[in-house]
């Protein structure tokens, strides 16, 4: 308590409850209203500009269809709806509104038309105008295709000249994009069940497949203007755009009224298979520069972390300083450095200048890192080089490679894998969505991406670094990026950082990424709106990035819970509802911890199963999120209400957004 208070003493500001919108997701305004139509067995939600959900009955169709308008560096210009309008009867429904893009010099305007019958046919049509002369890579309609229901499957494509193309979605993750099969279509038809065939028309483009769970995106995206074609191209001002996709689905079962829908149970269950080590969890140091202060180094050391990442950009001047930095902040959290070697065409004269920089400050080193800035996969002549260089400092740290991008920069550009100890590469949610339920979604493929790391390279060690909520460059910018405008956020910051939803989503990044056997992981920074906790000074956008002065973010307690059983297991589990609830379970010695989060925007019921006789439970949700994100020492040191469980059974109430842990002796 009395660090707190000096905290606010310090800030000068008073601590003011938070909003609650704020406390679940770090912005006061509502979630996006979403609307429900249905005609017969055909059933869809709307949101925003999108459709969602696209169901026949009980079995999803589409996941997603939206218009996507982005520039020449890829980046998404937001939609904003207007003189929305619906009808619907039993037998169809009608949507029809008018959206707008305006970012910078782009300014796009489009009108949708969509329709849906209860005979199984759904069409959306966008009609858009160019209000001003731009560059884009891409203007028009995606489909998104959920990956878990159709991995596998056969489809077919007609091609712009007529003829008939076989293939299937693919089952692992493919990195020839467009999917082969898919380029230049006119139509796509696939079986969504026995007897149940979707058929899409396209028009006003040609229209390709890609396997978007190359980005984490759990879905595969049907999309216009082939990548085949040149981009960045000008649209000029007043050029008119139109395209349409006619749904029609086939159905030949015998047709009976839809069932009406069951609450299906929602359980929680520890598993009996092959247990994981735990990874070694770091944290990347503050890009904005400040040194650590004394109270965070002590609540630092609360995570008991494994390593500090820190880049080092050996043609930048300030190399120098940032290795000097992290190794004083290494020696106070008493952990070593994962060090991020960023080399030029220049690579020999740099290492010989590193050299001389580790000589001087004297690092704790457990892996480098190494990449060329101008390579998007290291090449092995670059790995070869600052191996030599670097490995008599330090002969049993792990030297590492692959991408400071994504898997997908992996997976096209393999790693010679005959020179690393380690394979690395980063992930981050939001390449292609943006709202809370889909990033929930990325979640599973985040492990999907490791598995499939194996597959194509061995079993090389894997380490994800770092693991962020927002990118923290743009790897595929054709042009000048754009930078933040007075009052807005940094492209790098995302609000839900300081909140509960960043809470659950890490739960959930850690179940997935540890159970995938992962050896390494690197989380987001130590401080700041990027970190893990406030500085005394507070956010640099108040108004924006709301968090408290001087405090902890919900997921800071998600580390230190894990930090507690460094050294120790990974025990699977299994959610009946993994995107609304979703957990990880640790084992050290005799104890065993379960961490349940509820990754959904509505209070939930969860039954827990396989749990011990007697287990002590401690919840961090709207009621306590302030008190543990000002007080984190006081919240950590109560150890939770004791219950007694009855046939192994737990029956939890878990508020939005909320995070259950649960202690238990092992069985």
């Amino acid at each position: 308590m009395g660090a707190t208070r000096a905290i606010q003493e310090r800030s000068g500001r008073t601590m003011n409850p938070l909003p609650l919108n704020v406390c679940y997701y770090g912005n006061e305004e509502p979630l996006p209203e979403q609307k429900e139509f249905q005609a017969g067995l055909l059933c869809l939600t709307s949101e925003g500009a999108e459709l969602l959900y696209i169901h026949w009955g009980e079995h999803e169709v589409l996941h997603r269809i939206f218009v996507a308008v982005r520039d020449r560096n890829w980046e998404t210009i937001p939609a904003r709806v207007s003189s929305f309008e619906s009808s619907s009867g039993p037998d169809s429904f009608r949507l029809s509104y008018f959206v707008e893009h305006q970012q910078d010099e782009i300014d796009f305007f489009w009108h949708a038309e969509i329709r849906g019958t209860a005979e199984g046919l759904l069409t959306f049509s966008m009609n858009g105008e160019a209000r001003s002369t731009f560059l884009r890579n891409r203007i028009g309609l995606c489909l998104l295709h959920p990956a878990r229901q159709y991995s596998g499957k056969a489809f077919t494509v007609r091609k712009d000249d007529g003829t008939l193309v076989q293939g299937l979605f693919p089952t692992n993750i493919s990195a020839a994009q467009p999917i082969p099969g898919t380029e230049c279509m006119r139509a796509l038809a696939f079986e969504v069940c026995p007897d149940l065939r979707a058929e899409i028309e396209f028009s006003g483009d040609l229209f390709q497949m890609e396997d978007q769970r190359n980005w984490t995106d759990a879905t595969y995206k049907t999309f216009s203007t082939p990548l085949s074609l040149p981009y960045p191209v000008e649209i000029r001002k007043g050029t008119q755009i139109s395209q349409s996709v006619a749904l029609t689905l086939k159905d030949t079962r015998p047709r009976s009224p839809r069932p009406a829908p069951r609450e299906k149970q929602l359980i929680f269950s520890l598993g009996n298979g092959a247990r994981f080590a735990l990874p070694h969890i770091g944290l990347g140091i503050a890009s904005h520069g400040q040194p650590l202060s004394a109270w965070e180094i002590a609540r630092l050391k609360a995570l008991h972390l494994s390593h500090l990442r820190v880049d080092l950009h050996l043609s930048s001047p300030d190399s120098g300083a940032f290795l000097s930095r992290a190794t004083q902040e290494a020696r106070l959290l008493d952990v070593p450095l994962e060090v991020a070697v960023f080399l030029s065409d220049s690579a020999e004269a740099e290492l010989r200048s590193l050299g001389l920089l580790l000589k001087q400050f004297q690092p704790r080193i457990v892996t480098w890192l190494i990449f060329h800035m101008a390579e998007k996969a290291t090449t092995e002549r670059c790995i070869r080089q600052a191996r030599q260089a670097l490995q008599p400092w330090n002969l049993e740290a792990r030297f590492g490679s692959g991408t400071n991008a994504y898997f997908y920069q992996l997976h096209e550009f393999r790693p010679p894998v005959d020179v690393l100890d380690l394979i690395t590469y980063s992930i981050q949610p939001q390449e292609h969505v943006f709202d809370n339920g889909s990033l929930v979604e990325t979640l599973s493929v985040q492990g999907e991406t490791v598995a499939n790391v194996r597959q194509i390279l061995g079993n090389l060690a894997v380490g994800i670094s770092p693991v962020t909520l927002k990118p923290r460059y743009n790897p595929n910018a054709t042009g000048a990026l754009r930078g933040a405008q007075p009052g807005e956020l940094p492209a790098e910051v995302d609000v839900r950082q300081m909140s509960l939803f960043g809470a659950v989503w890490t739960v959930g990044s850690l179940k997935y990424l540890s159970e995938s056997g992962a050896c390494s992981l690197t989380y987001y920074e130590t401080t700041g709106w990027r970190g893990v906790m406030e500085r005394t000074s507070g956010s640099p956008l108040p108004e924006k990035f709301r968090s408290l002065p001087g405090s902890v973010f919900p997921l800071y307690h998600v580390l230190a819970d894990v930090g507690e059983f460094s050294g120790g297991h990974v025990v699977p589990t299994e959610s009946s509802q993994p995107l609304k609830v979703n957990g990880l379970a640790l084992s050290k010695n005799d104890k065993i911890r379960i961490l349940v989060a509820n990754l959904h925007p509505q209070a939930l019921e969860v039954t827990v199963r396989n749990l011990a006789d007697s287990v002590r439970l401690r919840h961090l949700n709207e009621k306590n999120a302030q008190e543990a994100m000002l007080s984190p020492e006081k919240f950590r040191f109560h150890e939770g209400e004791v219950f007694r469980i009855r046939s192994g059974k737990l029956n939890l109430q878990l508020l939005p957004y909320s995070v259950a842990c649960i202690d238990m002796n092992s069985q």
